[in-house]
């Protein structure tokens, strides 16, 4: 079982996609890295060599910010944006989208599930007597 970057990559999958599991590594970086080190993204994760894993392990760990790195990264990115008080970080900070989506049909499991249509949510009618 390879492990890189302190995930282990699924034995079953392609490396190209295997890669993918690691956070900050999407399919076009992993093609990138795999042709840095030729290796061919068609091989499951269990065929890979000692050598190719190490190759790997080195190109991921030396020339790219994945995991803890860029999960501490983008955490200090809201953070400031927080403290700086704009807009974004007023968004972040009530657990709304942040990019300009609308919130009247979406976002509802954000929002708690709130429905604010006429016919959601009222009672039956009284019955007749």
């Amino acid at each position: 079982m390879a492990r890189i970057a302190g995930i282990n990559l699924p034995n079953n999958k392609r490396v190209e996609i295997a890669l993918t599991y690691i956070y900050g590594i999407g399919l076009s970086k992993s093609k990138l890295i795999l042709a840095q080190a030729n290796v061919d993204g068609n091989i499951r994760a269990q065929d890979l060599s000692e050598q190719q894993v190490n190759k790997l392990r080195e190109i991921i760990e030396t020339g790219h910010r994945v995991e803890g790195d860029l999960k501490r990264e983008v955490l200090l990115n809201i953070k400031r944006l927080k403290e700086i008080g704009s807009y974004r970080g007023s968004r972040h900070t009530k657990g709304l989208p942040a990019r300009g989506q609308k919130t009247k049909t979406n976002t509802r499991t954000v929002r708690g599930n709130v429905r604010r249509t006429m016919g959601s949510g009222r009672k039956p009618a009284a019955q007749k007597t």
